[in-house]
């Protein structure tokens, strides 16, 4: 039988949801799978006092993550912000599994998310034969958390358009979702809980309207602070999803995943992490974290598939190329010049600066 490509968390994590099930004595929320200690220790990683490792699945600050726990033991939903790329919907995925076991019921939101989608349709052949009943009803991700006193996602919340978005605010703030064609509601099972994704850097973003936001507490998940915490994510991650895709390729050197990080963050911040170079131009590309994993994967299936299964700097050269240049004009000419003014001019960089300019 054929794997699946990519296990949910509750499936993946497993063993670990648990190992924290078995040594959690403190007190649990209504219909939580574990305490909010246990899912903070399960999202930050440890050593329990049975012996059994937890790995980490948010390499940061603890204190945003505690934050994020809390709130969704309250009557407030999370709203997790930030720059693409910053962990924000696996951290939603995560905090699901392991609070309510489930991190399934999910709306993608797109610009055309219906506002069905996020409440309920309808079997129209039910509809027509029989009229409005709970045969023909279809219920959305949310009212199925609803009922079952889970947690319900919703990814890209601002992508969504704004009349739509404000069709949350009765679930959020009445905890009911009325269904006037039935003349009933769904009320919310204690557990119930919202956790939005959003981000303000993409095209097609829509604000949310202020009685909305008071409905969310918000958490902004920050890019690392540091070269040295990307790097370990960066590993870990690329790690994980080598074994997951069976690539036939060694790990990548250390060295490499360092500069390719390096690179990105050069490139987001407009200068060298020296800060002796001159401000160099940045590119319209985001150059988030998850597209370095993306840059390292992709030089690993090369060198995996038609190299000797040694990553070296021509397998990276290509990701790096498609990474920083989105717009063909303006991103080469950014690319071209920090090729010039910053990588050429470091010894050790020189394979890199030679593979990079064979792709242009």
């Amino acid at each position: 039988m054929s794997q699946v490509l990519r296990q949910h968390a509750e499936q993946q994590f497993a063993h670990e949801l648990d190992a924290l099930s078995q040594v959690d004595d403190r007190a649990r929320p209504p219909n939580w799978k574990l305490s909010p200690w246990a899912v903070l220790q399960y999202l930050m990683g440890g050593t329990l006092k049975n012996g059994v490792e937890i790995s980490p699945k948010y390499i940061g600050n603890s204190r945003l993550m505690e934050i994020a726990v809390t709130t969704l033991a309250t009557d407030r939903a999370l709203l997790l912000y930030g720059v693409p790329g910053t962990a924000k919907s696996w951290v939603s995925e995560h905090l699901a599994a392991a609070v309510s076991g489930d991190s399934t019921l999910l709306v993608q939101g797109t610009a055309g998310t219906s506002e069905e989608q996020l409440r309920y349709g309808w079997n129209y052949a039910q509809l027509l034969a029989h009229g409005p009943s709970e045969k023909a009803l279809i219920p959305s991700p949310m009212v199925n958390a609803m009922k079952r006193g889970k947690i319900a996602r919703i990814e890209e919340l601002t992508r969504i358009p704004a009349d739509v978005q404000d069709t949350l605010i009765t679930v959020l703030s009445e905890k009911t979702l009325p269904v006037p064609e039935l003349e009933s509601e769904v009320q919310a099972v204690q557990g119930f809980s919202v956790i939005a994704t959003a981000n303000n850097r993409d095209k097609g973003v829509n604000e949310l309207s202020s009685a909305l936001k008071r409905r969310f507490n918000t958490v902004v998940l920050p890019v690392p602070a540091t070269e040295a915490e990307e790097v370990q994510i960066v590993m870990k991650r690329v790690g994980e999803m080598g074994r997951a895709l069976a690539l036939p390729a060694e790990p990548p050197a250390l060295e490499e995943i360092k500069r390719v990080v390096q690179i990105f963050r050069e490139l987001r911040s407009g200068q060298t992490e020296d800060g002796k170079s001159v401000r160099i131009k940045s590119p319209t590309s985001t150059l988030s974290t998850a597209e370095a994993i993306s840059v390292i994967n992709s030089g690993m299936a090369l060198a995996g598939h038609f190299g000797d299964g040694v990553m070296r700097a021509a397998d990276v050269a290509s990701g790096l190329l498609g990474a920083v240049v989105k717009d063909p004009v303006q991103d080469t000419v950014v690319w071209k010049e920090y090729l010039e003014t910053v990588v050429k001019e470091r010894g050790e960089w020189k394979d890199l600066y030679r593979a990079c300019r064979e792709q242009l």
